[in-house]
């Protein structure tokens, strides 16, 4: 990963932070054609994505800080992970690892269809499974490896320097929380601001007071996490992306 200038005091993270957010007008604006097909497919399957801006500004803010290991969490049928290969391609340079998790076993396939189609075996590994339980898989086996009893590989792998969580909005925050950690020392982790709530909520409301309960969970976590870390915030079309990244 690419170290800008002045990084290393906690004023020059704070400062490369917000540049890494800010948009790259030598890059083009237009979304890559294969995104746009996977896009169209999103639609027929009642699925939703990332706003264009806002996948944009990731796809900029990658492109400055050029990770040598990336872990994209919930990545659904690949539209983003479109974006972020045809970036590799536009730069004519690769990471040394790629890993998207993804809890529906069904769209592994077609992850798997996007990575042959961009030669990326060498680097891309596919996880399915659920986050929580991925996670603890990985500490358990990082607990026994202290140990000398570790058998195979950790089902995620640690230390990137770029993270991107997507899932369910309302497990937002504990999803960024539990993935902090895999961050290496200047690793950088981008999300999105999870559902606010609309107006008043009745109690009885189940996915009403999901929504409350998730974007509460998520100020709470945001007041904890600046104790240890930078946050940037930039407001876009369909969102906001929030970058975080160890002070």
């Amino acid at each position: 990963m690419s170290e800008p200038e002045g990084a290393d005091s906690e004023i020059g993270k704070a400062h490369v932070l917000a540049h890494l957010l800010s948009p790259d007008d030598s890059r083009s604006r237009d979304e890559p054609e294969i995104a746009t097909n996977i896009g169209v497919q999103l639609k027929h399957m009642g699925l939703s994505t990332w706003s264009i801006s806002i996948l944009r500004r990731l796809r900029d803010a990658i492109g400055r800080l050029k990770p040598e290991s990336i872990l994209e969490v919930g990545a659904g049928i690949g539209h983003r992970s479109a974006w972020i290969y045809d970036l590799f391609s536009s730069d004519g340079s690769t990471p040394k690892r790629f890993q998207m998790v993804e809890d529906g076993a069904k769209f592994s396939v077609i992850l798997r269809r996007l990575m042959l189609r961009h030669d990326a075996e060498s680097y891309t590994s596919i996880v399915v499974g659920n986050l929580d339980a991925l996670v603890a898989e990985t500490n358990a086996w990082h607990a026994a490896s202290s140990t000398g009893l570790e058998v195979g590989n950790p089902p995620l792998e640690s230390s990137h320097d770029a993270i991107i969580v997507d899932g369910i909005s309302e497990n937002r925050a504990r999803n960024v929380e539990a993935l902090l950690p895999f961050l290496s020392p200047s690793g950088v982790l981008f999300t999105v601001e999870p559902d606010m709530p609309l107006g008043n909520v009745e109690e009885d409301d189940k996915e009403g007071m999901l929504v409350v309960d998730g974007f509460n969970q998520w100020m709470e976590f945001i007041k904890s996490a600046n104790e240890s870390h930078h946050i940037a915030f930039m407001p876009l079309f369909g969102g906001t992306l929030v970058a975080l990244t160890k002070k």
